[in-house]
């Protein structure tokens, strides 16, 4: 039975392939709630929990096509300090909001800086990269 169009709530704890853990909603101690396959999660994450039963608890490894996709390398920016009023105060790593050119807010990460220039990756954080999931699927209306 499948629970596309259906409200659905779920734990999950997401790792990367060393381990690490970069997302939990049990440590939240709050189910995540979505329509399934409504586009709200990234794809592969969707296409498990459609499947599931209530009850039912998955693990499932996402090539990056399935989570947020490639590096994208033109989503590495380079523009003038002079142009970004502030900029001269922002060091590498930190991550920041900017606006793109029809105001709608990007996150980005300073990676790299010069006197004169600073670069922005407007990459998501875990673009690139392989994702693993454990789900549970707690609710299906």
């Amino acid at each position: 039975m499948s629970n596309e169009g259906k409200q659905v709530k779920v734990h999950y704890v997401g790792t990367l392939d060393d381990g690490t853990k970069f997302d939990s909603s049990r440590d939240r101690g709050e189910p995540l709630a979505f329509t399934c396959m409504a586009g709200q999660m990234i794809p592969g994450f969707d296409a498990a929990v459609r499947d599931m039963e209530v009850g039912s608890t998955v693990t499932i490894r996402l090539e990056p096509e399935d989570a947020y996709g490639p590096r994208r390398m033109d989503m590495v920016q380079t523009l003038p300090i002079a142009q970004l009023p502030g900029a001269e105060n922002l060091s590498v790593g930190q991550r920041v909001m900017l606006g793109s050119p029809t105001g709608q807010p990007m996150q980005a990460t300073v990676c790299d800086k010069t006197d004169d220039a600073i670069t922005f990756d407007l990459n998501h954080e875990m673009a690139g990269k392989a994702l693993t999931f454990e789900i549970e699927l707690l609710e299906a209306e």
